[in-house]
């Protein structure tokens, strides 16, 4: 009986430590989307110091996704973006716009790459695939699982009614000002999530509010495209 109980709690915890890593990969995911729009800045520049400040703050990015990435699991995506951190260090130093270009160039990819990885993550081997036999199932850490599993859940209803407003926004306003104030939350979210000390709470309420927003950013479309 003893046996039984010890394997339920096992898995049940290691059901919930795997869902609090996924939220995980999906922050770094969002980090990581945020560093490729800086990088896409810095290349678009024609300026040595803009494309090195913006290649400055898509490392920064990259350097405060470090702790997600390992509660994460994903070895694949964290070799990625260490690779990555190196070549943006590079980008930050070089002397030479040519130099900063190339360097650019070579973190876009890397950038890429990780997101990808990341978007699979599920598909291919897991930090906790190796431990499962080793979980701590004390009860203070299954509490802790179920709090946040609970809060998660509870943020995504109360967000129900976010998207449903967003999209009378999307459908009665005009193209422009509809777009505005929807890039304004979701870059307001992305700064949100890259600071350090944010709570759990806060943190799943900004990326999940960021996804909805650029569900909707991506149905309001190009604006120019419009009559």
């Amino acid at each position: 009986m003893k046996k039984n109980i010890f394997f339920f709690c096992a898995i049940a915890l290691l059901s919930l430590s795997s869902f609090s890593s996924n939220v995980e990969c999906e922050y770094a995911n969002s980090n990581m989307g945020y560093a490729k729009s800086q990088i896409n800045a810095a290349l678009q520049t024609q300026d040595i110091n803009q494309a090195r400040f913006y290649a400055y703050k898509a490392l920064s990015a990259l350097e405060k996704s470090k702790n997600q990435l390992n509660v994460c699991g994903c070895k694949y995506a964290k070799e990625s973006m260490l690779e990555n951190i190196e070549v943006l260090s590079l980008a930050t130093k070089s002397t030479t716009l040519e130099g900063t270009i190339n360097y650019l160039n070579a973190s876009i990819e890397l950038t890429n790459n990780t997101i990808l990885v990341l978007e699979s993550h599920d598909t291919h081997e897991s930090a906790y695939a190796s431990d499962a036999l080793s979980v701590n199932t004390n009860s203070t850490s299954i509490s802790k699982a179920s709090h946040n599993k609970s809060l998660f859940e509870t943020i995504d209803l109360s967000l129900e009614k976010y998207r449903i407003s967003l999209d009378k926004v999307v459908e009665s306003v005009n193209c422009k000002d509809a777009t505005a104030f929807a890039r304004r939350i979701h870059d307001e979210c992305e700064a949100q999530l890259l600071k350090p000390n944010i709570s759990e709470g806060s943190k799943y309420y900004n990326l999940r509010t960021k996804e909805i927003t650029q569900k909707a950013l991506n149905k309001i479309g190009n604006c120019t495209a419009t009559k």
